[in-house]
């Protein structure tokens, strides 16, 4: 492929790291990104599952009763605490799990923590799709948060460390495009597998087990990164390793600024302890309140429960199938636009535009079904496919931006000394907030109804505010120099640093 030079500056000159993007990058990209493949089939697979009668019959009776009642108040026929934990539990365990992968990224490297991610997840299909009771159920979704919880805190931090500075944002965003894809793939598994009765849902469920498996032999072919290699002592290895990936015989200067970042690494003898210091605060409250906001936009009451949202507007239940088969190909194409847009538009634009995009379509949703959907009714017909392209334009608008960017960010604003435990925060966040997304929206859905859209409407306002005033750009900044070229020079966070550079004059 051609030589792309990235150009940096830094405050006493420019200077430049050579760097082409090389075959191995891309491919060593594709295959790591396959853990967003297992992410995204969950998501969309168990939306589709908990809408199946077969599934709620063997493991929910009382739902699908409630379900099946001619009057059943709209909001509320899938109202059910345990079947919400079916979903939820995953990201409970996935919090605990991306606290212990943490650590192996820092002690085993950024591939072996893939591979623990491929087993935990494999062993946690093969309890789904065999499960014979609902503890079975729950056990082995909390095998598939493990899973989610080791692969989601590997996988951005080493597409992020390989990936040379000019192409890290589109390389990055190949994970959250596997996302958008595994959860098309899942909801056209779900449309075709719901008239098998009476084990499509063991179809639906087993099928997560294809991304595992790619994804734990795949890891076996790529390179471990070489900030990973360098940080556990294997210097020859990682600078042998850089020079293949970099495509380039000339990586003195990147050589140099990760044994710098590496010698600094080694210092920190407590890495978590060293996020409390006053200089961590600018990177660990940024990449921690994108996952937050990533949650509130409202994409998991999308994503998660579609069938049921469709259902509860008066689609039949393939049509419901059919409604989220067409807004997981809409974030699926959407992602695209953030890959290739990513690092010429830059971070923030992206973000400010979307979120303009998604408060609209949020509030008309809301006007709409206020207006319309009442407690046993179903809306005009029109009117939902008015609705299922709103949400479509909202869906768009999380893809090219809040979706991957949330994941991209957090992954390349750390120093190497607080990097895998920085992203913990933000991982565990994320998973923390989907938790609370799953477990309560069918609750807040039932009670607040269609006031449910204003709230995350509300959250977009918030969010879109502090991406223009607190967010920094970090287009074509090399990860580790994070520290000197974007937070010491940003107009807020800067004031943070203020001691450093005293100490240093």
């Amino acid at each position: 492929m051609a030589p792309a030079v990235m150009a940096v500056q830094n405050g006493g000159g420019d200077f430049d790291f050579p760097a082409k993007l090389t075959k191995q990058v891309v491919v060593c990209s594709i295959i790591a990104a396959f853990g967003g493949l297992m992410f995204g089939y969950d998501i969309g697979i168990s939306g589709g599952v908990t809408s199946m009668d077969d599934f709620l019959i063997k493991f929910f009776p009382s739902v699908y009763e409630k379900k099946h009642r001619v009057k059943e108040d709209n909001y509320c026929k899938y109202n059910n605490q345990t079947l919400q934990l079916f979903t939820s539990s995953l990201y409970l365990a996935a919090v605990v799990c991306s606290f212990f992968a943490s650590f192996c990224c820092k002690k085993l490297g950024r591939k072996r923590t893939m591979q623990m991610a491929a087993v935990f997840f494999f062993i946690g299909v093969i309890l789904n799709a065999a499960a014979l009771n609902l503890p079975m159920l729950i056990i082995g979704r909390l095998c598939l948060g493990a899973g989610v919880g080791f692969g989601n805190q590997a996988v951005p931090l080493f597409i992020s460390e390989i990936a040379p500075a000019k192409y890290r944002g589109g390389l990055n965003i190949c994970f959250q495009m596997l996302i958008t894809v595994g959860i098309l793939i899942s909801n056209l598994v779900n449309y075709i597998t719901s008239s098998i009765h009476p084990y499509g849902w063991r179809i639906s469920l087993g099928g997560a087990a294809l991304p595992a498996i790619f994804l734990g032999l795949g890891s076996l072919l790529i390179v471990e990164t070489p900030a990973s290699l360098i940080e556990r002592d294997q210097t020859e290895e990682g600078l042998r390793v850089l020079k293949k990936i970099r495509g380039e015989e000339d990586v003195e200067k990147e050589y140099e600024e990760i044994l710098r970042a590496t010698e600094t690494a080694k210092k920190i003898k407590h890495p978590f302890r060293n996020l409390m210091r006053r200089s961590s605060f600018p990177p660990l409250f940024c990449g921690t309140i994108l996952q937050v906001f990533q949650q509130f936009t409202g994409i998991n009451v999308i994503m998660f429960y579609a069938p049921v949202l469709f259902q509860t507007m008066g689609f039949g239940a393939n049509a419901s199938l059919m409604s989220a088969i067409v807004t997981g190909s809409i974030n699926s194409l959407s992602t695209l636009v953030a890959i290739f847009g990513v690092d010429r538009f830059g971070r923030r634009s992206l973000l400010i535009e979307a979120a303009v995009q998604m408060l609209i379509s949020q509030g008309v949703t809301g006007v709409i079904l206020a207006s319309l959907l009442h407690s046993t009714n179903a809306i005009p017909k029109v009117y939902a496919y008015i609705v299922l392209f709103l949400i479509c334009v909202f869906v768009s608008g999380f893809a090219w931006s809040w979706g991957p960017l949330g994941w991209l960010i957090p992954s390349e604003i750390f120093p190497l000394e607080t990097r895998t435990s920085g992203f913990f925060f933000a991982v565990s966040t994320n998973m923390i907030c989907t938790f609370v997304i799953a477990q309560a929206f069918l609750t807040m859905l039932c009670h607040m109804r269609s006031g449910i859209f204003f709230f995350f409407a509300a959250w977009i306002v918030v969010m879109g505010s502090f991406a223009w005033f607190l967010l920094p750009e970090t287009k074509g900044v090399p990860i580790d120099e994070m520290n000197e070229r974007v937070w010491k020079k940003h107009w807020f966070w800067r004031r943070f640093f203020l001691d450093q550079v005293e100490s240093q004059v």
